[in-house]
Protein backbone atom coordinates (compact mmCIF):
# COMPACT_ATOMS: atom_id res chain seq x y z
CA UNK A 1 0.00 0.00 0.00
CA UNK A 2 1.66 3.21 -0.73
CA UNK A 3 2.30 5.31 2.21
CA UNK A 4 0.89 8.42 0.66
CA UNK A 5 -2.62 8.07 -1.78
CA UNK A 6 -3.47 10.99 -3.83
CA UNK A 7 -6.45 12.31 -3.03
CA UNK A 8 -8.94 15.43 -3.37
CA UNK A 9 -8.65 17.79 -0.18
CA UNK A 10 -11.77 18.80 0.75
CA UNK A 11 -10.88 22.59 2.21
CA UNK A 12 -13.81 24.14 4.90
CA UNK A 13 -12.93 27.69 4.87
CA UNK A 14 -15.12 28.96 7.58
CA UNK A 15 -13.37 31.77 8.52
CA UNK A 16 -15.84 34.49 7.88
CA UNK A 17 -18.91 32.59 9.47
CA UNK A 18 -16.72 31.43 12.66
CA UNK A 19 -16.21 34.67 13.38
CA UNK A 20 -20.04 35.88 13.56
CA UNK A 21 -20.44 32.68 15.61
CA UNK A 22 -17.46 34.21 18.35
CA UNK A 23 -18.94 37.38 18.70
CA UNK A 24 -22.33 35.69 19.64
CA UNK A 25 -21.47 33.15 21.79
CA UNK A 26 -22.71 31.80 24.90
CA UNK A 27 -20.41 33.76 27.72
CA UNK A 28 -17.61 31.63 29.40
CA UNK A 29 -18.38 28.06 30.73
CA UNK A 30 -20.39 28.43 34.13
CA UNK A 31 -18.66 28.92 37.31
CA UNK A 32 -17.30 30.58 40.21
CA UNK A 33 -14.46 32.53 39.34
CA UNK A 34 -11.03 31.39 39.84
CA UNK A 35 -9.65 32.47 43.19
CA UNK A 36 -6.87 35.17 43.01
CA UNK A 37 -4.42 32.31 44.26
CA UNK A 38 -5.10 28.61 43.02
CA UNK A 39 -4.11 25.80 44.86
CA UNK A 40 -0.88 24.68 44.49
CA UNK A 41 0.53 21.44 43.84
CA UNK A 42 4.20 20.04 43.91
CA UNK A 43 6.24 17.85 41.46
CA UNK A 44 7.75 14.30 42.59
CA UNK A 45 10.52 14.62 39.86
CA UNK A 46 12.00 16.50 37.05
CA UNK A 47 13.62 15.37 33.95
CA UNK A 48 17.53 16.62 33.96
CA UNK A 49 17.53 20.32 32.26
CA UNK A 50 17.62 20.55 28.33
CA UNK A 51 19.63 23.71 26.80
CA UNK A 52 18.79 25.34 24.15
CA UNK A 53 22.60 26.09 22.67
CA UNK A 54 25.04 24.22 20.63
CA UNK A 55 26.74 22.53 23.59
CA UNK A 56 23.12 21.47 24.61
CA UNK A 57 22.40 20.46 21.18
CA UNK A 58 20.04 23.05 20.53
CA UNK A 59 17.48 20.87 22.90
CA UNK A 60 14.35 22.82 24.10
CA UNK A 61 11.68 21.10 25.94
CA UNK A 62 8.16 21.29 24.72
CA UNK A 63 5.29 18.61 24.13
CA UNK A 64 5.44 15.20 26.81
CA UNK A 65 3.25 12.11 26.30
CA UNK A 66 2.63 9.18 29.07
CA UNK A 67 3.09 5.82 27.47
CA UNK A 68 1.53 3.12 29.99
CA UNK A 69 3.46 -0.81 29.86
CA UNK A 70 0.03 -2.64 30.47
CA UNK A 71 2.43 -5.51 31.22
CA UNK A 72 4.46 -3.47 33.75
CA UNK A 73 2.97 -0.09 35.19
CA UNK A 74 6.20 0.84 36.82
CA UNK A 75 7.88 0.16 33.44
CA UNK A 76 6.02 3.02 31.85
CA UNK A 77 7.61 5.62 29.60
CA UNK A 78 7.51 9.48 29.30
CA UNK A 79 8.07 10.80 25.57
CA UNK A 80 8.56 14.15 24.88
CA UNK A 81 10.03 16.58 22.16
CA UNK A 82 13.23 18.92 22.42
CA UNK A 83 12.73 20.63 19.45
CA UNK A 84 15.84 20.74 17.34
CA UNK A 85 17.24 18.29 19.48
CA UNK A 86 14.72 15.41 18.57
CA UNK A 87 12.78 13.25 21.06
CA UNK A 88 13.50 12.21 24.65
CA UNK A 89 12.65 9.17 26.65
CA UNK A 90 12.50 9.13 30.28
CA UNK A 91 11.29 6.36 33.10
CA UNK A 92 9.36 6.87 35.81
CA UNK A 93 11.86 8.82 37.83
CA UNK A 94 12.55 10.97 35.58
CA UNK A 95 15.47 9.54 33.87
CA UNK A 96 16.50 9.68 30.44
CA UNK A 97 16.05 6.11 28.76
CA UNK A 98 16.88 7.57 25.53
CA UNK A 99 17.78 10.41 23.37
CA UNK A 100 16.94 10.55 19.52
CA UNK A 101 17.91 13.46 17.12
CA UNK A 102 15.78 14.72 14.88
CA UNK A 103 16.64 14.45 11.20
CA UNK A 104 19.35 16.56 9.78
CA UNK A 105 18.47 19.56 6.89
CA UNK A 106 18.53 17.97 3.70
CA UNK A 107 20.85 19.61 2.12
CA UNK A 108 22.97 23.77 2.97
CA UNK A 109 20.80 26.30 4.11
CA UNK A 110 17.77 24.29 4.69
CA UNK A 111 15.97 24.14 7.77
CA UNK A 112 16.40 21.15 10.12
CA UNK A 113 14.19 18.82 11.49
CA UNK A 114 12.51 20.24 15.07
CA UNK A 115 10.37 18.10 16.63
CA UNK A 116 7.36 20.12 18.25
CA UNK A 117 4.40 18.34 19.30
CA UNK A 118 4.36 14.80 20.57
CA UNK A 119 0.95 11.91 21.08
CA UNK A 120 0.48 8.36 20.56
CA UNK A 121 -1.46 5.52 18.76
CA UNK A 122 -2.01 2.01 20.49
CA UNK A 123 -2.24 -1.16 18.46
CA UNK A 124 -2.10 0.22 14.90
CA UNK A 125 -1.79 -2.61 12.46
CA UNK A 126 1.16 -2.72 10.35
CA UNK A 127 2.68 -5.01 7.88
CA UNK A 128 5.19 -6.38 10.46
CA UNK A 129 2.11 -6.63 13.44
CA UNK A 130 0.55 -4.72 16.00
CA UNK A 131 2.48 -1.96 17.18
CA UNK A 132 2.05 1.42 19.55
CA UNK A 133 3.74 4.56 18.16
CA UNK A 134 5.11 7.93 19.32
CA UNK A 135 3.60 10.25 16.38
CA UNK A 136 5.38 13.44 16.24
CA UNK A 137 5.13 16.55 14.36
CA UNK A 138 8.51 17.61 12.75
CA UNK A 139 8.31 21.72 12.34
CA UNK A 140 11.88 22.04 10.30
CA UNK A 141 10.61 19.05 7.58
CA UNK A 142 6.94 20.18 7.78
CA UNK A 143 6.25 16.46 7.92
CA UNK A 144 4.84 13.81 10.48
CA UNK A 145 7.42 11.02 12.68
CA UNK A 146 6.39 7.83 13.81
CA UNK A 147 8.76 5.80 16.10
CA UNK A 148 7.40 1.97 17.25
CA UNK A 149 7.41 1.69 20.85
CA UNK A 150 8.93 -1.37 22.08
CA UNK A 151 9.87 -0.96 26.16
CA UNK A 152 12.86 -4.17 25.94
CA UNK A 153 14.13 -3.57 22.68
CA UNK A 154 18.17 -3.83 23.07
CA UNK A 155 19.85 0.50 22.38
CA UNK A 156 16.07 1.90 23.54
CA UNK A 157 12.30 2.14 23.20
CA UNK A 158 11.85 3.96 20.49
CA UNK A 159 12.41 2.65 16.65
CA UNK A 160 12.33 5.62 13.86
CA UNK A 161 9.39 3.81 11.45
CA UNK A 162 8.32 7.13 9.25
CA UNK A 163 8.09 5.93 5.59
CA UNK A 164 10.65 7.59 3.64
CA UNK A 165 8.14 9.15 1.06
CA UNK A 166 5.93 10.76 3.32
CA UNK A 167 5.46 14.06 2.13
CA UNK A 168 4.82 17.28 3.71
CA UNK A 169 1.82 18.33 5.81
CA UNK A 170 1.60 21.83 4.31
CA UNK A 171 3.77 22.72 2.35
CA UNK A 172 4.99 22.36 -1.49
CA UNK A 173 8.05 22.73 -2.15
CA UNK A 174 11.75 23.01 -0.31
CA UNK A 175 11.55 26.75 0.28
CA UNK A 176 8.18 26.71 1.59
CA UNK A 177 9.07 24.40 4.30
CA UNK A 178 12.01 26.90 4.72
CA UNK A 179 9.43 29.72 5.83
CA UNK A 180 8.76 27.48 8.43
CA UNK A 181 4.72 27.68 8.34
CA UNK A 182 4.66 24.13 8.80
CA UNK A 183 3.38 21.37 11.26
CA UNK A 184 3.46 22.38 14.62
CA UNK A 185 0.30 21.14 16.70
CA UNK A 186 -0.52 18.02 17.27
CA UNK A 187 -3.17 15.06 18.58
CA UNK A 188 -4.09 11.60 17.67
CA UNK A 189 -7.62 10.30 17.26
CA UNK A 190 -8.74 6.88 16.91
CA UNK A 191 -12.67 6.35 15.36
CA UNK A 192 -14.53 4.21 17.13
CA UNK A 193 -17.05 3.79 14.51
CA UNK A 194 -14.51 2.19 11.84
CA UNK A 195 -10.90 1.48 13.30
CA UNK A 196 -8.64 4.33 11.71
CA UNK A 197 -6.28 6.31 13.24
CA UNK A 198 -5.74 10.23 12.62
CA UNK A 199 -3.55 12.83 13.30
CA UNK A 200 -4.87 16.43 13.70
CA UNK A 201 -2.39 18.72 12.66
CA UNK A 202 -2.19 22.57 12.69
CA UNK A 203 -0.06 24.82 11.23
CA UNK A 204 2.40 27.44 12.49
CA UNK A 205 1.59 30.88 11.95
CA UNK A 206 -1.69 30.17 10.22
CA UNK A 207 -5.34 29.26 11.98
CA UNK A 208 -5.18 26.14 8.98
CA UNK A 209 -6.25 22.66 10.99
CA UNK A 210 -5.67 19.16 9.13
CA UNK A 211 -7.15 15.29 9.25
CA UNK A 212 -4.26 13.69 8.39
CA UNK A 213 -5.27 9.34 8.15
CA UNK A 214 -3.02 7.47 9.42
CA UNK A 215 -1.69 4.29 7.02
CA UNK A 216 0.91 1.51 7.35
CA UNK A 217 3.13 1.05 4.53
CA UNK A 218 5.67 -1.45 3.17
CA UNK A 219 8.19 -3.04 5.73
CA UNK A 220 6.62 -2.16 8.84
CA UNK A 221 6.87 1.54 7.69
CA UNK A 222 4.19 4.26 8.16
CA UNK A 223 3.06 6.80 6.28
CA UNK A 224 0.02 9.47 6.25
CA UNK A 225 -2.51 10.53 3.52
CA UNK A 226 -4.45 14.52 4.08
CA UNK A 227 -8.21 13.90 4.22
CA UNK A 228 -9.52 17.35 4.89
CA UNK A 229 -8.47 20.87 6.43
CA UNK A 230 -10.20 23.68 8.25
CA UNK A 231 -9.44 27.26 9.12
CA UNK A 232 -10.51 28.41 11.92
CA UNK A 233 -10.96 32.34 12.36
CA UNK A 234 -8.54 35.19 12.69
CA UNK A 235 -10.78 38.09 12.82
CA UNK A 236 -13.78 38.51 15.12
CA UNK A 237 -16.38 41.11 15.51
CA UNK A 238 -17.15 42.24 18.76
CA UNK A 239 -20.33 43.01 20.64
CA UNK A 240 -19.33 46.60 20.00
CA UNK A 241 -19.56 45.89 16.27
CA UNK A 242 -15.60 46.12 15.54
CA UNK A 243 -13.74 43.76 14.18
CA UNK A 244 -10.81 42.54 16.53
CA UNK A 245 -7.81 40.50 15.50
CA UNK A 246 -4.65 39.29 18.18
CA UNK A 247 -1.77 41.31 17.30
CA UNK A 248 0.85 39.71 16.15
CA UNK A 249 4.07 39.81 14.31
CA UNK A 250 3.54 41.17 10.24
CA UNK A 251 2.00 37.83 8.46
CA UNK A 252 1.32 35.92 11.13
CA UNK A 253 -2.07 34.85 12.01
CA UNK A 254 -3.30 33.65 15.83
CA UNK A 255 -1.90 29.84 15.45
CA UNK A 256 -3.24 27.00 16.90
CA UNK A 257 -0.63 24.84 19.17
CA UNK A 258 -2.43 22.16 21.99
CA UNK A 259 -4.64 19.95 20.71
CA UNK A 260 -6.61 17.02 22.38
CA UNK A 261 -9.47 14.43 21.21
CA UNK A 262 -11.64 13.10 23.82
CA UNK A 263 -11.90 9.18 21.98
CA UNK A 264 -15.27 8.76 23.85
CA UNK A 265 -17.36 11.19 21.90
CA UNK A 266 -14.56 12.14 19.04
CA UNK A 267 -14.53 15.45 20.17
CA UNK A 268 -11.25 18.01 19.22
CA UNK A 269 -10.05 20.79 21.90
CA UNK A 270 -8.13 22.81 19.80
CA UNK A 271 -5.90 26.13 21.46
CA UNK A 272 -6.10 28.64 19.33
CA UNK A 273 -3.01 30.64 21.35
CA UNK A 274 -4.48 34.34 21.93
CA UNK A 275 -8.07 33.81 21.16
CA UNK A 276 -9.03 30.48 23.96
CA UNK A 277 -10.45 26.81 23.13
CA UNK A 278 -12.15 25.79 20.61
CA UNK A 279 -14.29 22.90 20.54
CA UNK A 280 -15.16 20.93 17.28
CA UNK A 281 -15.83 17.53 15.73
CA UNK A 282 -12.27 15.53 15.30
CA UNK A 283 -13.09 14.47 11.87
CA UNK A 284 -13.10 18.56 11.13
CA UNK A 285 -16.93 18.44 9.94
CA UNK A 286 -19.57 21.01 11.43
CA UNK A 287 -19.37 24.39 13.40
CA UNK A 288 -16.99 24.59 15.43
CA UNK A 289 -17.54 26.47 19.27
CA UNK A 290 -15.50 28.62 21.19
CA UNK A 291 -15.84 27.36 24.59
CA UNK A 292 -13.44 30.16 26.55
CA UNK A 293 -11.74 32.72 25.55
CA UNK A 294 -8.51 34.70 27.08
CA UNK A 295 -8.57 37.29 29.19
CA UNK A 296 -7.04 39.51 26.40
CA UNK A 297 -9.52 38.70 23.78
CA UNK A 298 -10.65 41.63 22.00
CA UNK A 299 -7.96 43.86 23.40
CA UNK A 300 -6.92 46.45 20.98
CA UNK A 301 -2.89 46.53 20.62
CA UNK A 302 -0.63 47.49 17.76
CA UNK A 303 2.98 45.83 16.54
CA UNK A 304 5.82 47.90 17.22
CA UNK A 305 8.51 47.12 15.00
CA UNK A 306 11.14 48.98 16.89
CA UNK A 307 10.45 47.34 20.54
CA UNK A 308 9.59 43.95 18.96
CA UNK A 309 6.08 44.01 20.85
CA UNK A 310 2.84 44.40 20.56
CA UNK A 311 1.45 47.34 22.59
CA UNK A 312 -1.97 46.83 24.23
CA UNK A 313 -4.36 49.49 24.20
CA UNK A 314 -7.35 49.84 26.97
CA UNK A 315 -9.46 46.35 27.93
CA UNK A 316 -13.27 46.78 26.71
CA UNK A 317 -13.81 43.47 28.89
CA UNK A 318 -14.94 41.04 26.19
CA UNK A 319 -12.10 38.23 27.29
CA UNK A 320 -12.46 35.67 29.50
CA UNK A 321 -11.75 34.95 33.12
CA UNK A 322 -9.54 32.32 33.50
CA UNK A 323 -7.33 31.75 30.52
CA UNK A 324 -4.08 34.37 30.29
CA UNK A 325 -2.37 34.39 26.94
CA UNK A 326 -1.26 31.94 25.69
CA UNK A 327 -3.60 28.82 26.22
CA UNK A 328 -1.14 26.01 25.65
CA UNK A 329 -0.36 22.57 25.97
CA UNK A 330 -4.26 20.61 26.04
CA UNK A 331 -4.82 17.32 27.79
CA UNK A 332 -7.90 15.27 28.73
CA UNK A 333 -8.36 13.38 32.74
CA UNK A 334 -10.76 10.73 31.29
CA UNK A 335 -12.63 8.83 33.67
CA UNK A 336 -15.49 6.17 33.26
CA UNK A 337 -18.91 6.85 31.77
CA UNK A 338 -17.74 9.90 30.54
CA UNK A 339 -16.15 11.84 33.48
CA UNK A 340 -12.74 13.67 34.06
CA UNK A 341 -11.35 16.73 33.02
CA UNK A 342 -10.32 18.72 30.24
CA UNK A 343 -6.90 20.90 31.74
CA UNK A 344 -5.13 23.73 29.76
CA UNK A 345 -2.16 25.75 30.38
CA UNK A 346 -2.98 28.99 30.76
CA UNK A 347 1.23 30.02 29.92
CA UNK A 348 0.56 33.48 30.57
CA UNK A 349 0.23 33.37 34.98
CA UNK A 350 1.38 29.99 34.98
CA UNK A 351 -1.73 28.18 36.04
CA UNK A 352 -3.57 25.60 34.86
CA UNK A 353 -7.75 25.55 34.58
CA UNK A 354 -9.58 22.68 34.70
CA UNK A 355 -12.95 22.03 32.16
CA UNK A 356 -15.68 19.67 32.82
CA UNK A 357 -15.54 17.05 30.50
CA UNK A 358 -19.21 16.31 29.68
CA UNK A 359 -19.89 18.68 26.33
CA UNK A 360 -23.68 18.73 27.75
CA UNK A 361 -22.68 20.65 30.83
CA UNK A 362 -20.96 22.76 28.70
CA UNK A 363 -17.59 21.68 29.55
CA UNK A 364 -17.74 24.32 32.64
CA UNK A 365 -15.25 25.59 34.65
CA UNK A 366 -14.30 23.01 37.48
CA UNK A 367 -11.07 24.87 39.21
CA UNK A 368 -7.51 26.04 38.67
CA UNK A 369 -4.14 24.93 39.93
CA UNK A 370 -0.33 25.88 40.32
CA UNK A 371 2.47 23.91 40.00
CA UNK A 372 5.07 25.31 42.70
CA UNK A 373 8.57 24.26 43.57
CA UNK A 374 8.78 21.18 46.29
CA UNK A 375 12.17 22.13 47.65
CA UNK A 376 15.51 24.60 46.52
CA UNK A 377 15.99 21.98 44.16
CA UNK A 378 12.69 20.41 42.60
CA UNK A 379 11.24 24.16 41.19
CA UNK A 380 7.64 24.22 39.71
CA UNK A 381 6.27 25.25 36.27
CA UNK A 382 6.56 28.05 34.53
CA UNK A 383 4.82 28.91 31.13
CA UNK A 384 4.36 25.67 30.35
CA UNK A 385 3.71 25.00 26.92
CA UNK A 386 3.12 21.05 26.86
CA UNK A 387 1.26 19.09 29.24
CA UNK A 388 0.04 15.28 29.30
CA UNK A 389 -2.66 13.23 31.84
CA UNK A 390 -3.05 9.64 32.57
CA UNK A 391 -5.69 8.56 34.43
CA UNK A 392 -4.50 5.16 34.90
CA UNK A 393 -2.46 3.49 37.59
CA UNK A 394 1.29 3.49 36.98
CA UNK A 395 2.59 1.27 39.68
CA UNK A 396 4.15 2.41 43.13
CA UNK A 397 5.28 5.61 41.80
CA UNK A 398 1.91 7.00 40.61
CA UNK A 399 -0.99 4.91 41.68
CA UNK A 400 -3.82 7.23 40.76
CA UNK A 401 -2.52 8.66 37.35
CA UNK A 402 0.54 11.26 36.72
CA UNK A 403 0.56 14.77 34.72
CA UNK A 404 3.55 15.53 33.02
CA UNK A 405 4.22 19.64 32.60
CA UNK A 406 6.90 21.20 30.33
CA UNK A 407 8.47 23.96 32.41
CA UNK A 408 9.96 26.67 30.21
CA UNK A 409 11.65 28.22 33.07
CA UNK A 410 13.88 25.21 34.57
CA UNK A 411 16.20 26.23 37.68
CA UNK A 412 18.51 27.38 38.05
CA UNK A 413 18.63 28.90 34.84
CA UNK A 414 19.77 32.23 33.10
CA UNK A 415 19.48 34.67 30.00
CA UNK A 416 22.77 33.05 29.19
CA UNK A 417 21.89 29.57 29.14
CA UNK A 418 18.00 29.08 29.62
CA UNK A 419 17.50 25.93 30.67
CA UNK A 420 13.76 23.77 30.11
CA UNK A 421 12.44 20.27 31.50
CA UNK A 422 9.78 18.54 32.58
CA UNK A 423 8.10 18.15 35.98
CA UNK A 424 6.06 14.97 36.93
CA UNK A 425 2.98 15.33 39.59
CA UNK A 426 0.64 12.91 40.74
CA UNK A 427 -2.77 13.00 39.22
CA UNK A 428 -4.31 12.36 42.25
CA UNK A 429 -2.85 15.20 43.77
CA UNK A 430 -4.56 17.39 40.76
CA UNK A 431 -7.79 16.06 41.09
CA UNK A 432 -7.84 16.81 44.92
CA UNK A 433 -6.75 20.18 44.12
CA UNK A 434 -9.58 20.79 41.76
CA UNK A 435 -12.25 19.37 43.59
CA UNK A 436 -10.95 21.35 46.69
Amino acid sequence: MAAFRSARTTTLVLATALAALAATAAPAPAGAAPSAAPPAVTPRAETPALHDDAAGGNADADDPAIWRNAADPDRSLVIATAKQGGLRVYDLDAREVQALPAPAAPGPGHAPGRFNNVDLVHGLRLSSGRADLAVTSDRGGDRLRFHRIDRDRAGGPLTDVTDPAAPPVFSTSQQEIDEQRTAYGLATWTDKATGRAYALVSRRERTTLALLEILPGSGGTVGYRKVRTLDLPAAFRLPNGTSWSPCAEPGELPQVEGMVVDPDTGTLYAGQEDVGIWRLRADLTGAPKLIDKVREYGVPATYDEAAGKCVAGADPGYGGRRLKADVEGLTLVTEPGGDGYLLASSQGDDTFVAYDREISDGNEYEGGFRVTAASAVLDGSEECDGAAALAAPLGARYPKGLLVVQDGHDTPGDEVRPSTGFKFVGLGDVLDAVDD
